[in-house]
């Protein structure tokens, strides 16, 4: 079984849907038979590579919804609740808007080694608990060493017009599948789940895939 999840690392329900699909996989019986493939996709292509001072995302996402800050606030804290209950640390106060492009660049990099998943993941812990700005070059060299790249060849990654191509041909293949937003995951080429959908529906769509493939 393949699972194709397209996803941005400044997506909160991307990290959680992350944490709700390995949860269902726990119990899945033919999870040693399931191959995860992520996907590029970016929420908010238009962001700055640099800003002249850090942009935080109450104040982000305020703007482009034309909400108020407070609006802006009780937002991320129903969604860091909602983090909290799968084991995840939110620090919304503490997080870089940063434009994702070079990131995924290296999470392509990643993936032609079989690390796109602990890059992820190492992505993910960066952004929403530690508060790190995934839009620096150094901060991406010191995170994808982490996941066992080398530190010439993620430098290279993020200057590569080819492996930028081939973000944009994830986001197509997306568009072209009808990915509106992120996280999405399709399972087999059968069947999708959009969004951070509840732990349950993960386990009936594994065994759905499992079962339409015996």
């Amino acid at each position: 079984m393949k699972i194709e999840i397209w996803s941005d690392i400044m997506c909160p329900f991307c990290y959680i849907g992350k944490r709700h699909l390995e949860t269902a996989l726990e119990t899945f019986s033919a999870r040693n038979q399931v191959e995860i493939e992520w996907k590029s996709y970016q929420l908010d292509p238009t962001i700055p590579m640099s800003f002249e001072k850090p942009v935080g995302v109450y104040e982000y996402l305020a703007d482009r919804k034309g909400w108020s800050l407070e609006q802006s606030e009780q937002m991320h804290d129903r969604v860091v609740e909602m983090a909290a209950t799968v084991g995840l640390e939110y620090n919304f106060d503490r997080a870089v808007v940063a434009n994702s492009l070079y990131a995924h660049r290296v999470i392509q990099l990643a993936k032609q080694k079989g690390l796109d998943d602990v890059i992820e993941e190492i992505f993910f812990r960066a952004y929403f608990t530690d508060g790190r700005d995934l839009a620096s070059v150094e901060t991406l060299v010191e995170l994808g060493e982490e996941a066992g790249l080398e530190a010439s060849e993620i430098r290279a990654a993020i200057a590569s017009e080819e492996l930028a191509y081939r973000v944009s041909q994830d986001i197509q293949e997306g568009v072209n599948l009808g990915v509106r937003g992120v996280p999405f995951f399709v399972f087999d080429r059968k069947y999708g789940i959009s969004g951070a959908e509840p732990i349950q529906v993960f386990i009936d769509t594994l065994n759905q895939t499992i079962q339409d493939a015996s």
